[in-house]
């Protein structure tokens, strides 16, 4: 991913990741909350039959879970535990069955309540610290998948946080970042058009854009949901990149100050560079000399309106190769 918010996901485990797993887990449990005061845990925590660590174990709630509290004693909560969808295997395959919840007690200990002073911070902090973890070789398992629950905890509980809308959209690029590998693994992805395919779950992206208009946030998240419009392969025709050409500059056209503005333009203005040799290649000289102005046209406004940066440095690069008459697409590249 190149934007605001980097991280690197080459030693997770994004096999089999379920859309409908992460969506019960992220945004379930308002409706149980009335009533009750909600937590969540920072550390996994044991779900004890009684408050007992020598009572049966019943689950393990994980970093980021919902837990509703019911009641407490002593160093003790009774709380109802929303520990993710349920899962049943069916031929090869497993499937989400339902939300499985757990009611028992646990430890009142690295537990952040609604009422937590500071409360946002603190889950904010430890989500980090989750990412972090995720992006290291040899880090802690399912340490993405923590992460974005804790971000999305900051938002569910302190919605009017100062950090709110970018814990939102945190939790919604780790998510759409582990969705786009799975997505990227499976035969569809290598399809032209991008109807033939299943893309990324876009709920996340547009509940960011939804709370929080105007800011970068809701700008970032709109730049995603264009990875859902885009071909798998252009399979060296010109009316993939064309149309991408067109979605990326009205981007950069609609979001000017988006910290994803500069890499829009650059990506316009890669594909109409490319068009330069597919126009060739389908006897098309008109379009490709328009193509060649164009491209030249985005790298420069680019340039001129994001002078600083990677995206600024690829599109002079970019803008020498085709000022060269160099190919960058095809077999020439």
């Amino acid at each position: 991913m190149n934007s605001l918010h980097q991280t690197s996901w080459g030693t997770l485990e994004m096999k089999h990741i379920s859309k409908t797993l992460f969506m019960l887990v992220l945004l379930a449990g308002c409706a149980w909350a009335v009533g009750n005061e909600r937590a969540t845990v920072l550390r996994p925590a044991n779900v004890y039959l009684s408050p007992d660590t020598a009572s049966a174990k019943l689950a393990e709630a994980e970093r980021g879970r919902e837990l509703i509290v019911l009641e407490s004693t002593r160093n003790w909560l009774h709380v109802e535990a929303m520990l993710g969808a349920a899962r049943v295997q069916n031929g090869e395959d497993e499937e989400d069955v339902g939300q499985k919840t757990v009611t028992g007690w646990v430890q009142d200990r690295a537990l952040v309540r609604t009422s937590t002073p500071n409360g946002d911070r603190i889950l904010f902090g430890e989500a980090v610290d989750s990412e972090d973890q995720a992006s290291r070789r040899g880090g802690r398992k399912g340490a993405a998948q923590d992460a974005a629950r804790l971000y999305y905890r900051v938002y569910d509980y302190y919605p009017t946080s100062p950090i709110a809308g970018e814990a939102l959209y945190r939790a919604a690029d780790i998510r759409w970042q582990i969705e786009k590998a799975d997505v990227a693994t499976r035969p569809s992805s290598k399809q032209k058009e991008a109807f033939l395919r299943e893309g990324m779950d876009e709920q996340l992206m547009k509940l960011v854009m939804k709370k929080f208009p105007g800011t970068k946030w809701s700008d970032l998240a709109a730049f995603h949901l264009i990875d859902n419009k885009l071909c798998g392969e252009w399979q060296g025709a010109s009316k993939c990149p064309d149309k991408e050409a067109d979605m990326y500059e009205k981007y950069a056209n609609e979001h000017p100050q988006s910290p994803a503005a500069a890499e829009a333009l650059y990506d316009a203005a890669y594909r109409r560079a490319a068009l330069i040799q597919i126009y060739k290649t389908e006897d098309q000289a008109k379009k490709s000399d328009e193509s060649k102005g164009r491209a030249i046209a985005l790298a420069q406004k680019l340039v001129s309106q994001y002078p600083q940066g990677d995206w600024s440095a690829r599109a002079q690069a970019l803008l020498f190769m085709v000022q060269a008459d160099v190919p960058t697409y095809g077999n020439s590249e």
